[in-house]
């Protein structure tokens, strides 16, 4: 604490910080929260793409293995 006099004499104190701003702590606090709802929705993603069973192809129909078989030149069964 500093105590200064002005021109008419009177004293005053000027007093320091007392802890920090409300708008920095909220800052702080909705920031934090972000952070940490990014850091575990990567998490999640992550964990997803380990676990998550394979792909299922679609079962190729008669007529396209067939035709397939055509053009490398060995018959189709059958013929």
């Amino acid at each position: 604490m500093a105590e200064f006099t002005n021109s008419k004499g009177n004293a005053f104190i000027e007093e320091g910080a007392k802890g920090l701003n409300p708008g920095l702590i909220v800052l702080l606090v909705v920031g934090g929260l972000v952070l940490l709802i990014l850091a575990g929705n990567y998490a999640l993603y992550m964990y997803a793409q380990k676990t998550r069973p394979a792909r299922k192809r679609k079962p190729v129909s008669k007529k396209k293995m067939k035709r397939e078989r055509l053009k490398q030149g060995v018959s189709a069964p059958g013929e």
